[in-house]
């Protein structure tokens, strides 16, 4: 950091380009500092100063030249260079139109090596003072200078004792060390597998704790949302007399189900979508394997699936006056990180197998809409015609509602007054008018778990085999 004069910006986001975080020449420089992590023998810059303003880019060559001090090798094409950048570099290539080479060797002091090679060729006029190296060089190896002059610059140079120095200099760099082993590399990607893991999840826990833009949304959407469920349910829960207290409890559940997690998924899409297009140089530069990308990007969601679903419940289950039991306070907790587990990875999945973070937001809110129609609230599984029923039981949301109505109903038996129907008990009421039964909750929480497995399977084949990079 302190060698591309980053470290005042050690604790900011890179942000999008444009709009927030570094600047155009501190990208650069920060893609600089990536690479110079592994300690490359040589690295390949690709005219870093396109696109900056002459400070910016006389930062950028700055650090390069420090780069070369240390002991780097660096090749780099550069486009209209100013006279104090031209002069950073030690060694010039450069070529014709049509790619034939005119001349490789050293610059020198002020250019004298250059400017001394150029003006020996006869008829090439003499560089003025204080005019631009590169862009005399430029102006004289243009096709109407060489036709002018009647010379062909490719030609000289092969015939150059430069060139001679160069090819012995080649043959002699050619012939491997006597006792000399070849070089061999065991693997493309960093040593060891635990410790790319480990440095993934590292980097990924500094990339979200640091984004407090997505953690503040998300906690006060969680408390805003607890808020306002325990406001509008209040004390809900507490009394079941007649039917429509029952189909209150399970306003309570599908709102939970679908709710939170909806808006935890959508909020996570374009985090993920960016986490990916940085992965996509990463691992191509071999820091390390997709599969570390992925438990790491896994790994990072994890606290989130937890907290967020607690914070939830911890709120919501006394307002809404729901039994005060360790074991149904437990089985509310249970299906709210389970359904939370599954918009989240569901969400993840969507970024894999998309091109783009809005792409994959439309893909998300056509599935949501699905699981919303077929969760058993809008229309019970007893109403659902027998064609449709399949839809019921491969959707997440009304697992979840099954399961918290089911954990925390499923045991009473006290009568309620249901309209047009002699009293019954809920536990009665919930078998045969909505289609739950207490012999399921095993199934819909394994499913749960299927589910998510299935999903997290699904993420790991995108990342690993689609690649939507532009270049």
């Amino acid at each position: 950091m302190d060698l591309v004069e980053l470290t005042g910006l050690r604790n900011a986001i890179v942000g999008i380009p444009g709009a927030t975080g570094l600047s155009a020449e501190q990208r650069k420089r920060l893609t600089i500092a990536v690479e110079l992590v592994a300690s490359p023998s040589i690295m390949f810059l690709d005219e870093p100063t396109t696109g900056l303003d002459a400070r910016a880019a006389a930062i950028v060559m700055r650090t390069v030249r420090k780069m070369v001090n240390t002991g780097h090798t660096v090749v780099c094409t550069i486009h209209q260079p100013s006279i104090q950048i031209f002069e950073s570099f030690d060694e010039l290539l450069l070529m014709k139109s049509g790619g034939q080479l005119i001349y490789s060797g050293s610059l020198g002091p002020l250019s004298r090596d250059l400017i001394k090679y150029f003006e020996a060729v006869p008829g090439v006029p003499k560089i003025k003072d204080g005019q631009n190296p590169a862009a005399w060089v430029l102006d004289i190896s243009s096709h109407a200078m060489q036709y002018m002059i009647n010379v062909d610059y490719a030609e000289i140079y092969y015939n150059s004792n430069l060139y001679k120095e160069n090819m012995a200099m080649i043959n002699e760099l050619s012939k491997p060390k006597t006792n000399h082993e070849d070089l061999h590399l065991p693997s493309k990607y960093w040593p060891g597998f635990k410790e790319q893991c480990i440095a993934c999840i590292w980097k990924q826990h500094l990339s979200y704790r640091k984004n407090s833009e997505l953690n503040v949304f998300r906690f006060i959407n969680t408390f805003a949302t607890s808020i306002v469920f325990g406001i509008v349910f209040w004390q809900t829960g507490s009394t079941i007399k007649v039917e429509q207290d029952v189909f209150n409890i399970l306003g309570i559940g599908y709102g939970s189900a679908l709710f939170l997690g909806f808006v935890n998924c959508t909020s996570l899409l374009p985090v993920v979508a960016a986490e990916r297009a940085v992965s996509y140089r990463e691992m191509n530069s071999g820091m390390y394997s997709s599969m570390a990308f992925i438990i790491a990007q896994v790994a990072a969601e994890i606290p989130y699936m937890v907290i967020q679903p607690l914070i939830f419940s911890a709120i919501v289950y006394p307002m809404v006056g729901f039994q005060l039991a360790v074991k149904k306070f437990f089985l509310f907790v249970l299906y709210m990180i389970l359904i939370f587990m599954d918009y989240t990875l569901y969400g993840m999945m969507a970024v894999a197998l998309t091109p783009t973070a809005e792409i994959a937001t439309g893909l998300s809110l056509t599935i949501f809409v699905v699981w919303n129609f077929f969760s058993g609230f809008i229309v019970t599984v007893k109403a659902m015609p027998v064609w449709w029923r399949w839809m019921y039981w491969a959707c997440p949301t009304a697992w979840t509602l099954y399961g918290l109505v089911s954990s925390q109903l499923g045991d009473h038996k006290e009568l309620i007054r249901v309209l047009g129907q002699p009293d019954q008990p809920v536990i009665t009421f919930l078998q045969e008018y909505l289609g739950l039964e207490n012999g399921y909750l095993p199934l819909v929480t394994a499913l749960h778990f299927v589910l998510s497995a299935l999903f997290c399977f699904v993420f790991c084949v995108g990342i690993k085999y689609l690649r939507f990079q532009k270049r």
